[in-house]
């Protein structure tokens, strides 16, 4: 949506060092709000999830 003025300096700030996506074209890095983790084995796992050690395991709190 250009109607041909000059960017401001503060979208040219905004945008300063990002190229668009070449897949999706987002002019942003997006957000996501999902992830998952990686366990050492089982053992390390089980520990987690029983609060036993002190880890990440669930973020969408």
């Amino acid at each position: 949506m250009s109607d041909g003025k000059p960017l401001g300096f503060e979208t040219l700030s905004v945008h300063a060092g990002a190229q668009p996506d070449p897949t999706t074209g987002a002019r942003a890095t997006p957000i996501y709000q999902t992830t998952a983790y990686v366990f050492d084995d089982v053992d390390h796992a089980a520990s987690l999830f029983g609060l036993q050690a002190f880890g990440n395991i669930y973020t969408r709190i």
